[in-house]
């Protein structure tokens, strides 16, 4: 089997497409956002463009957000800048990722020069973490949960027995905020953990792909080496407010809510899927997305794209293969849109 392409990712399905043609569950942005309240909010940040950014308001309030001194936040441009800052800030000498998962921080650590060893998790037991399998001189692990794409949630005690002194455990907690309570999140024990490292993204819940923020939790020792291996003014000022107006009481409401909504429409989805005889679902999932497994996913998936439904590839994650979709979750009425389509591709039936 070829070597994956780790830089492919769903933004890849529905570049150049109209969007009134194409429904896209590739990407796993939450849809009918961002909010008003929240694009009037980056909008009035607008007027003081002239001054260079300032993040300690937006720190502080990520740090209350969580329950953390400030010492222990750095807000980056994404998630996906944090996994180049621990590349270039953090020394191993055996790092290994978790598999199937998110394909950046192989990527970037492997772009710094690192050999990076794989875990891969087994679909057979359900993508589940044992951290038994993890090697014990691995100095730097890390682990999505809950996982893109197998939309897996591990127990927050599999995953914290793989903290141990003089080892680099990275969390990617970019969906948790989509997780009904956040059950599982290690993100409140950053810096208590030896070598705990959790990554947040703003960008799925509240629709801020386009602008870049998310923010690292770790100890204030691992939060200066990152902050060193940073550009000067790395967060713009319109994402600095972005982040300062999701912590409020009210977005952490709001988010809670949209939580339990994505899990109904998951469910909803789930019931269709399970209609379908061809199609097995990972999981239980947990997660804003779904990975299924069916035979000829690949001409499956244009035959939903000729039907007007972009889906994400799963063979470009290490340790799946050319018969995995992942599936974004949408309101009930796309899904039952989508189900139909499906089902007339399963089927066989010619292009439109």
């Amino acid at each position: 089997m070829p070597e994956p392409d780790l830089r492919h990712h769903g933004d890849a399905e529905v570049r150049d497409a109209d969007p009134a043609e194409l429904t896209d569950l590739a990407v796993n942005v939450r849809a009918g956002t961002p909010p008003a309240w929240l694009k009037a909010e980056i909008a009035a940040s607008l007027d003081g463009l002239a001054a260079y950014p300032d993040g300690r308001a937006a720190r502080r309030a990520v740090a209350v957000r969580h329950g953390l001194p400030a010492g222990r936040v750095l807000l980056t441009a994404g998630a996906a800048e944090a996994f180049v800052l621990l590349a270039r800030a953090v020394r191993a000498r055996r790092p290994v990722v978790v598999h199937p998962q998110f394909t950046e921080p192989e990527a970037a650590l492997r772009d710094a020069g690192y050999a990076v060893g794989r875990v891969l998790l087994d679909a057979r037991d359900g993508f589940r973490l044992d951290p038994a399998a993890v090697p014990d001189d691995a100095d730097l692990v890390v682990v999505g949960n809950p996982t893109n794409p197998t939309s897996v949630l591990h127990p927050s005690g599999a995953v914290a027995a793989l903290a141990r002194p003089g080892r680099t455990l990275v969390v990617d907690e970019a969906f948790m905020d989509a997780v009904p309570g956040e059950r599982e999140s290690l993100a409140g024990r950053a810096g208590e953990l030896p070598g705990l490292v959790v990554l947040r993204s703003l960008t799925k819940t509240w629709g801020l792909a386009g602008l870049r923020i998310g923010y690292v939790l770790a100890g204030e020792e691992t939060i200066a080496a990152l902050e060193r291996a940073q550009p000067l003014w790395p967060v713009s000022s319109p994402a600095l407010a972005a982040a300062q107006a999701c912590c409020t009481p009210a977005a952490l409401a709001e988010a809670a809510a949209a939580a339990e909504e994505i899990a109904a429409d998951r469910a909803h989805l789930l019931a269709r899927l399970e209609a379908l005889p061809q199609v097995a679902v990972a999981g239980p999932a947990a997660g804003p997305f779904v990975l299924v497994r069916l035979p000829g996913a690949a001409a499956v998936r244009s035959g939903l794209r000729a039907r007007g439904f972009a889906v994400r590839r799963g063979d470009t994650f290490p340790g799946l293969g050319p018969d995995w979709l992942r599936l974004a979750v949408r309101d009930r009425a796309t899904t039952d849109r989508f189900a139909a389509a499906l089902a007339e591709v399963l089927a066989g039936a010619g292009t439109p």
